[in-house]
Formats: C-alpha cells, structure tokens, sequence
C-alpha cells in the first residue's frame, strides 16, 4: 500500500537542510518495513542468542533484523533479554556518551518513558551506582512502562507517574534529564499508517507549545550545567529547530555539538540532528543536546527516618540475592523492596514527594520465614544463580507464558518456589507440589495469542 503523505507537510518542509523531496517520497512510497531490536548486556552474557549480525552503527548493543519475527512466541523476548527498538532513536546513546562521563554516579530523569525503550537504553550505559528516574504522565502506559523496566532487570531505577511540573519540588536535583517529547508523530508514517490521518498544521503547533510547557515545568529540576537531551519522532520544524531557538533564548541553554561520522547519514541541522528516512536506514527522528547555564543547587530536605526490614526479614531476603549487602530492603508497599544502599536516601526522597510505581527490585512478602517472591524478583540481574530451577524447553516455556498449570516437568524430587528458565534465563516463578505445578507468571503479562 502506498502512503500518501500530506501536501501541507510536504511544503513545510522545503528547505530544511538535508531534505530531498523525491527520495523522501520514494522511501515513503516503498513502505519499506525496518525492524531493530536493542539486546540486553546484563542477561546477555547468560544466553548465546543471537537475532541478526548487522549492527546499528551509533549503538552497542543494538541491531537490525532482516525480517521482523514473532516476538510474542519468544520466550526470550519476554525474558527481558532484548527490547525491540526503532534504530534511529538508539542515537541517544551516542548522545550521552559524547555529552557526559556516564562511568561516574549520574541522576538521570527519563521525562516521557513509556513503554520503556529509551529508559532500559538508559539502563544499559549509566553506571550501576547512578539512578534513573523513569517518569510518565498517563497511568496507563506507566503500567507497561512499569512491566518493561521489570523485564530489563536493573535495580538503580524508579519508575514515576508524574506530570512534568511535580519535579519542579526537586530543583537542581538532576545531571541529566532526557525529553523525548509528545509530537506530532510525523517521522513514524512508515510504521503507523493511522498517525498520516491525524497529521495536521493545527496539530503540529499545538504539539510545539505543550512541548514548550513540558520543558519549561521540568528545567528547575536540572542542575546548573546539567544535560538536557530534547527528541522527537516529528518533521516538523516548529518542534524541533524552532524549540532549539527558544530554549536558547528563552531559557538560557546552549546546544552541545555531537560528532558525526559521514557513513552515518545523519544531518546537522541548527544544533539539532535530523535523520530523514531515505539517508539512514531507519524512522524519521530529531535530537538535540543542551547544557543548562543557570539553575539552583540541590539541597536534601528534612525527612523523616525510613522505615526497613527487620532482622529477621533481611535475613530471608538476603537468601534470593547474589551480593545482598549491597541493598537495603524498605516496605516501598505492602511488599518489600531491595534498594540499592548507596540510593536509599534519593529513593526515601522521591516517595515522599511523586507517585512512585516501582523502585530498586520488588521482592516480594514475608509469611511465616518464607519469602512469597515478586516476579520482579525473577527477572532481576541480581537474583541469587543457585536458587532451584527448572530448565523448560520452547513449547513447555510458551505453556508457562500463556500461564498455563498443566506443565510437564521432571522435578527430580524439587519442591516449594522454582524459577523457571528457558536456555538458561528466568522467565518468571512456578510453586511445586507434590501432585501439581501451580504457575505464577504474572496474570495480566500472559500470552494471549
């Protein structure tokens, strides 16, 4: 099917530098499908796993498939051993890095996360002593947000469900704050042939003032020279060049430049980086970076003493960690959660004043000296190796994803809280019985298909 792109679109766009009219229709015309994923260094060291051999060439981890799979009937991906990601948007990673020391402590805030891709890229290059603030605004894509945080494994992260203003309590708090900002969504008509329809001029401004809004509530909470990195997946001019000026004019910013290799394709285009889709192989995206030359420094408040686990709780949580002196277990909830020590005061802070939905590695309960483990737990890079498993082929792996109970295992004499492993890597607890499995993948996480 061919795309008709919008005439009005078309024309705005003449003259911003890089575009090429004919090949920018062409590449729309041939619809051609790219898919990338993004793998996982922390579980991929676990499993020999390999999807496709043709790097993206402004990011580590990440590749191009020559075909798109069914992701869903793989156990893997649902292990949290890759994230399928747009290629162009993996540029971020290239951004931090050239923009910051990421081997040094950083407090980062991902604004707009959900579902997750660039918070778990995030994940991959920051520092395990570092936090990440994985922040959205509609409770409903906070929640997948949430389960795609879980799958990664990381335990420096707390995901939010804010609006931008509430950071403003946390003035000078951040090193880095990440806005991949709402759009028009321009840059994704390849990919999302209903976003075409939605196009229009009256759209694209009134996307370039909430962008403004978005920007203007969450700057006090960036540090003086602290890092803010803008993006968009829009063409547009006035949500992204036009955002460049004024955030240098009205906010007193100033853009960072980015070393580009020529092979890449990518323009530079008035400090911002433009990739059109007919000179990199992927979607249309847009990214600048930014250093903040005023602000306040941050200054912890009085706070009341956090409550933890007791001894004896620590005790039997201490069992499903590999280094557990490293965490702090807190009752975040009605479960407790393992806290990385050194980001236990920043994690006390920030429940006290936004509406955290996850934080550090959900453990689980305690009934009786026995541990009722949290998925989470499963899933985590820093679950004790030794704890008993039970190695499930393809078939018998999809059977637990679908949540099904009738699985057939040979349990040579196991019982009790088992993970279960498909080549090596968790994909979620089951409970042994003496005449059943009783499966604990989560509900709502199930296959469906």
């Amino acid at each position: 099917m061919v795309l008709k792109l919008p005439p009005a679109l078309i024309q705005s766009l003449e003259g911003i530098k890089g575009f090429d009219k004919e090949a920018f229709v062409a590449v729309h015309e041939k619809a051609e499908a790219i898919t990338s994923i993004r793998y996982n260094p922390s579980k991929l060291s676990t499993v020999n796993y390999q999807l496709s051999t043709e790097h993206v060439p402004w990011s580590n981890n990440g590749y191009y498939l020559p075909e798109r799979p069914s992701f869903t009937l793989d156990p893997l991906f649902h292990a949290g051993t890759y994230y399928v990601q747009e290629a162009s948007s993996m540029f971020l990673e290239e951004a931090m890095r050239q923009t910051l020391d990421v081997s040094k402590p950083l407090r980062v805030l991902d604004l707009c996360a959900a579902p997750g891709g660039k918070s778990t890229l995030l994940q991959s290059i920051i520092s395990s002593d570092s936090l990440l603030v994985s922040n959205e605004v509609i409770q409903s894509r906070a929640s997948v947000l949430r389960e795609n945080i879980i799958k990664w494994g990381s335990a420096n992260v707390v995901v939010t469900n804010n609006d931008p203003k509430d950071f403003q309590q946390l003035q000078g708090f951040f090193d880095v704050i990440v806005a991949d900002a709402p759009c028009s969504g321009s840059g994704l008509f390849r990919r999302d042939e209903e976003a075409i329809a939605e196009w229009s001029e009256h759209n694209v401004q009134l996307c370039s003032q909430r962008q403004q809004r978005i920007l203007v509530d969450v700057l006090p909470a960036l540090k003086e020279d602290g890092i803010l990195i803008y993006s968009t997946c829009s063409f547009s001019i006035d949500e992204d060049e036009k955002i460049i000026n004024w955030l240098i004019n009205d906010c007193q910013l100033s853009t960072i430049n980015c070393q580009l290799k020529e092979e890449w394709g990518i323009v530079e285009s008035n400090g911002g980086y433009r990739f059109w889709p007919d000179k990199i192989k992927g979607e249309g995206f847009f990214i600048a970076c930014f250093k903040k030359n005023d602000g306040m420094e941050f200054s912890y408040p009085r706070m009341r003493a956090f409550n933890k686990a007791t001894k004896q709780e620590t005790a039997v949580l201490s069992r499903y960690l590999d280094n557990p002196q490293q965490f702090e277990f807190l009752p975040l909830t009605d479960n407790l959660f393992a806290v990385p020590v050194e980001l236990v005061q920043d994690v006390t802070l920030l429940k006290s004043l936004l509406r955290i939905r996850y934080a550090g590695i959900e453990m689980g309960t305690i009934n009786k000296h026995e541990l009722i483990p949290e998925h989470a737990l499963a899933l985590s890079v820093h679950i004790n190796k030794t704890l008993p498993s039970a190695q499930l082929n393809k078939e018998q792996a999809l059977q637990y994803l679908r949540k099904q109970d009738n699985l057939q295992l040979e349990l040579n004499g196991m019982k009790g809280w088992c993970l279960m492993q498909y080549e090596g890597v968790n994909l979620g607890w089951a409970k042994l019985l003496p005449n059943r499995i009783n499966n604990y993948y989560p509900k709502e996480w199930r296959i469906l298909k």
